[in-house]
């Protein structure tokens, strides 16, 4: 190993993407990572004491898995964590979907492929695509039109323009809804954004908001991609335990049941931190650290001598939290429900879900619990702060009611048209993600909350890189290019914290590969006549008329490019 010490604090997801790329560069790593398990938020878990007669746990999820298909640092990670002898690593554990269901209360489940085929018009085939959906919602054809211009208006509009003005307006102002339809507000402006992200329509940022659906649509819209990847096993199996294996035979030393009690600093310095393992306390020190740790952690250990030297961490004290916990279901009987995700769109609790067992062909369902389990209901809540049928808030119900409840709010929307999809006497066991733990009988705490950019929370998030001269920060809280609390967001951050540190150690290694969002060339014209504009302190235009159902013609998309360098040279 190399004569560089790093620490890192906490074993997730970043942590881990952290350690990784360091160990690669011939780096010594320590991990202080506090849970028993590792991998985060991102870890799968047995249900304590399912198996039966030497079969293995139940296997459950703090969340089920989504990887997009516009991650592009995630899979890189992925591709270089040995497995099996596949070429491609645990990459090769990501299995496509072909589906996503829209279930709706009362009605029948809108299907939709999760994927298109090449088209000369890609980008519009995902537009109507999108309207096709609304209009089986009921969203009025001009609010249709509305949506789409407004993401044109996003796309066209330079980056300066977006983090000065949109990044201060919520998705539900950006976007209109408080002048369109009641359907448009409940399904186009907040329903997307609060069952993909638990984030609410009203206190999100535009910019983030209409960046990662943009994302999603052209994901969509690009011959040969996939919006919608799943793991092939739980998660543990199949992607955690063999990167900590390959981690551990870089020569990683990563530490489970160690947590961080402090990090002490010195004239703008870390000179050490301090860890409980087993009741004992100890200390280590290194020449660099990472704190890889979440942002209700960081806040504790952000001492006020740490805030000052390091002043934009006092602003970690603004960033929200909310909470997006799974809920699994056992079935004496499998129900596939649909090949990938299905968005209640309208449920009060904001349900995804996905039926595991078609997604998992190497795993013996038969050697897992007592051996009656068929299938796995793994569903997220992203609304625990809105009222059920059962008149309470989620983050006020026992886990026995939480259980309840989702379920009777899948059975809503799954159980209409005189088919029973979801039977009671089909579900085995129910098991809470355990983050939610029970202090009294009339509340809830949770210990893992998911952080929501919020309008103008950018400004109150850190670079990688601190003031601290061996400090940086890698975790989902931190600025980067994907600017969600993700899987891809935090592994993202954990590159720039690692090419901060190679920076000032003066390391000669290779640097970590970073990438920006990829967005269609056809909009860069539009989005550098959008540079002047903004230059000259003047609003945004959509550089195409709208016709006179103000809807964008297909046809003036073709031309957009003609168009808008007749207008820079008249700036000009």
């Amino acid at each position: 190993m190399g004569t560089m010490k790093v620490i890192v604090l906490g074993g997730g997801v970043a942590g881990m993407s952290a350690a990784h790329e360091l160990a690669e560069r011939d780096i010594e790593v320590v991990v202080y990572e506090t849970r028993a398990i590792p991998g985060g938020k991102a870890r799968s878990l047995p249900v304590p004491d399912s198996g039966k007669r030497g079969r293995r746990d139940l296997p459950a999820e703090h969340g089920f898995r989504f990887f997009p298909g516009f991650y592009r640092h995630l899979p890189d990670t992925m591709r270089r964590i040995p497995f099996g002898g596949q070429e491609d690593g645990v990459l090769g554990n990501l299995v496509p979907t072909s589906e996503v269901q829209l279930a709706l209360e009362g009605r029948s489940e809108i299907v939709t492929p999760a994927h298109f085929p090449s088209s000369l018009d890609d980008l519009g085939v995902a537009f109507e695509s999108l309207l096709a959906q609304a209009t089986t919602l009921g969203v009025p054809a001009r609010d249709q039109a509305n949506f789409v211009n407004t993401l044109l208006l996003l796309l066209t509009s330079c980056e300066e323009r977006r983090f000065a003005e949109y990044e201060h307006q919520s998705w539900w102002e950006f976007s209109g809804a408080q002048e369109r339809s009641p359907q448009y507000g409940k399904f186009l402006a907040d329903g997307l954004t609060r069952t993909l992200v638990a984030a609410k329509a009203r206190e999100m940022s535009a910019r983030t908001g209409g960046a990662i659906l943009l994302q999603l649509l052209f994901d969509l819209a690009r011959p040969g991609h996939q919006v919608d990847r799943v793991l092939n096993g739980p998660t543990n199996d199949v992607w955690i335990d063999p990167w900590l294996a390959y981690l551990r035979s870089l020569g990683v030393d990563y530490r489970t049941g160690h947590q961080v009690q402090a990090i002490h600093t010195s004239d703008r310095s870390v000179t050490k931190v301090s860890i409980v393992a087993d009741g004992r306390p100890l200390t280590d020190a290194a020449d660099f650290y990472v704190a890889a740790v979440p942002v209700e952690v960081m806040r504790l250990l952000a001492t006020d001598q740490i805030k000052r030297a390091e002043p934009r961490l006092a602003g970690l004290s603004c960033l929200r939290t909310r909470w997006m916990n799974g809920v699994m279901f056992y079935l004496d009987r499998d129900v596939p429900v649909v090949n990938g995700h299905s968005l209640y769109i309208d449920s009060l609790w904001a349900l995804t879900s996905v039926s595991q067992r078609q997604f998992w062909p190497g795993v013996d369902f038969e050697r897992l619990g007592d051996g009656r389990v068929e299938g796995i209901l793994s569903v997220d809540v992203s609304d625990w702060e809105a009222q059920g049928n059962n008149g309470k808030q989620a983050m006020y119900c026992s886990s026995e009611e939480v259980c309840n409840e989702v379920w009777s709010q899948l059975k809503r929307s799954l159980n209409d048209a005189g088919v029973d999809v979801l039977e009671d006497a089909n579900v085995l066991h129910a098991f809470l993600d355990p983050d939610i733990v029970y202090p009294n009988p009339t509340g809830a705490e949770n210990l893992e909350p998911l952080l929501v950019n919020t309008v103008g929370s950018w400004n109150n998030r850190p670079e990688a890189t601190t003031a601290i001269e061996n400090l940086v920060l890698a975790a989902d809280y931190v600025r980067t290019h994907t600017d969600l609390a993700t899987m891809e967001g935090a592994n993202e951050a954990a590159r720039r914290a690692v090419n901060g540190i190679l920076e000032r150690a003066g390391s000669t290694q290779p640097r970590c590969q970073v990438w920006p969002f990829a967005e269609p060339e056809i909009f860069a014209p539009a989005r550098a006549l959008d540079r002047l504009l903004f230059a000259l302190h003047r609003p945004p235009e959509l550089p195409v008329s709208a016709n006179e159902d103000g809807l964008i013609e297909r046809s003036d998309l073709v031309s957009l490019g003609a168009s808008v360098v007749g207008r820079i040279s008249r700036l000009l």
